[in-house]
Order: structure tokens, then sequence, then C-alpha cells
């Protein structure tokens, strides 16, 4: 069964959607690796500084599948589509990785391009996932991580107030 990842980001009522995204996720899929939380200045627009991490679970689901499923999960927590590519978001769930497949199943590539050039996607998938190889590029997300020249305006946060019950 491949380990999937996925990045969870915010920049409205954060600490709510994000907590609210990883519960869906784990009543979905069980047991989730939750990576440190990242706050991030808003790329691409002027807007709210994003919260972010990285979750992985197990799952025999498609890539179509559950790029479908992180769709449902947004919008219930109203995500609201729209041509906008970068825009605030109440919650952004996109499919990182499907094990160490290459694939356009579901009409997204995976490994998704963002691994490579955002440090706010980089940075918690190499905290959990640090030994694990890019399917395309064959380099760990540390080694990833320590090469990457793009820039690092992020900082770990305490995410113990996101995740208190």
């Amino acid at each position: 069964m491949p380990r999937v990842w996925v990045s969870v980001g915010s920049n409205i009522a954060r600490e709510t959607n994000i907590r609210g995204g990883v519960t869906a996720l784990r009543e979905l899929f069980g047991e989730l690796v939750v990576s440190p939380v990242y706050e991030t200045a808003a790329v691409g627009f002027d807007g709210a500084a994003f919260l972010n991490l990285v979750v992985g679970f197990y799952s025999e689901q498609s890539p179509r599948a559950l790029h479908g499923l992180m769709h449902e999960i947004e919008a219930r927590f109203g995500r609201e589509r729209n041509a906008e590519k970068f825009a605030s978001r109440t919650l952004d769930l996109d499919v990182l990785t499907y094990g160490d497949s290459v694939s356009d199943d579901g009409g997204k590539h995976l490994p998704r391009d963002e691994i490579l050039r955002y440090a706010f996607v980089l940075a918690p998938l190499a905290d959990v996932a640090a030994d694990e190889v890019h399917p395309e590029v064959g380099k760990t997300y540390a080694q990833l991580w320590a090469e990457f020249d793009g820039a690092r305006d992020l900082s770990r946060i305490d995410a113990t107030p996101i995740f208190a019950d």
C-alpha cells in the first residue's frame, strides 16, 4: 500500500481549518504522520500569512480518488474554487506524492512540482520523510532541502494550541 503525502495549508481561520482538515484526514485514513507547522507569507498575492504542514498516511485509493476526497474536505471547510491560482484559502489540501509513483492520474502530476519550488512544501516534507526519495529527481527530501535555493521565508511554530483537544 503506497504512502501518500498531502500538503495542508490555510490563511483564513487558520488554526480552526488546519485542525479540522487534519481531523477529517485522520477520520478517513486512520493514523497520520504530521509534520511540524510552518508560518509563511502568502505567495503570489497580498494576503494573510499561511500555516502549512504535511501529513502522511497509507492508502490503496487511486490518486484520482484521493484528489476528489481532498476537494470534498476543502469544500466542507468553505473552500471556494475560482479561477485565481493565488488567493486566500480556508483550506488547501494537495496530494504531493503517491508512493514512488510518477503519474498524471486524476489530472494532477505526481509528484507535485510544488515540492521542488516552495519551501513551505519541501521543509515539512523533509521533516517527516527525510530519507524518502523523490521519484523523478532521485534525491532524498533531506538532500533536496539542503540544496534548496529558493526563498526560505518560513518559521516553524508551536502547533500545540492547534492540535490541543
